[in-house]
């Protein structure tokens, strides 16, 4: 069955000599993996640059259900990029971000929240200069999607505890986050993108708060793996 499909590229994978496996979120489907095959010796120009990690894309997939590789007929750029792949800074984000998303989006069925979200994030990130604090406000709006956004119900109480998900006026426990991480977590809670500018941050609170939000995904995600790319992403923003 042939079918239009909007899709992003999480990840991609070399498989024998020429051909291609890469993981979409899709629009209508949730993840689907597909096989390209002859990738690395096709003469059309530009067919490998489409598989890019996070590049945004439309699809003419023959589809069929229960099949774990479909194949891809025809495919075009969706949203052409103008600094995500080309900026060193930026790059480095879409590598770890490409990891992240790979790891924790593994349903097989629609989510246009999610995927309208993930198409809009990624298109500002495209655009904007002041981008420094964008994958910790990505990361953390990605938690309502996922099902583990903050309680921001009694903020006041003071400290965020990580494993529960709610604000607490006990300091002490082992999952209670530091005050300094607990501030900004406040500040972000609610922001959209086009305010960041107005974070400041320098590189070890930008860390400490990334190493943060990884351990809530692994406390909410049983399957979650800190990714690879962290400590080289880390020495990129120092």
């Amino acid at each position: 069955m042939s079918a239009s499909e909007k899709a992003i590229v999480l990840s991609k994978i070399k498989y024998r000599d020429n051909d291609l496996i890469i993981s979409c979120y899709t629009q209508h489907r949730g993840l689907s993996s597909y096989l390209i095959r002859g990738a690395f010796k096709s003469k059309r120009p530009g067919s490998i640059a489409y598989y890019q990690l996070l590049s945004q894309l439309e699809i003419v997939e023959n589809y069929k259900p229960n099949q774990a590789l479909n194949f891809i007929k025809e495919v075009k750029s969706s949203y052409v990029y103008s600094t995500l792949h080309t900026n060193v800074i930026k790059s480095s984000i879409v590598l770890f971000l490409s990891e992240v998303l790979a790891n924790v989006l593994k349903e097989e069925e629609q989510n246009n929240l999610l995927f309208d979200y993930l198409e809009t994030a990624l298109q500002w990130l495209d655009s904007e200069n002041n981008y420094a604090n964008f994958h910790l406000l990505f990361l953390l709006k990605l938690t309502k999607y996922l099902g583990f956004y903050p309680d921001t119900n009694n903020m006041e109480l003071g400290v965020f505890n990580l494993q529960s998900g709610y604000f607490q006026s006990n300091n002490t426990h082992v999952y209670a986050i530091s005050l300094e991480n607990n501030t900004l977590l406040k500040l972000l809670l609610g922001m959209n993108f086009d305010a960041l500018h107005t974070v400041k941050l320098h590189a070890e609170q930008r860390q400490a708060f990334l190493n943060m939000l990884m351990q809530y995904y692994e406390l909410h995600l049983g399957y979650f793996k800190k990714p690879k790319s962290l400590q080289i992403f880390n020495q990129v923003f120092k």
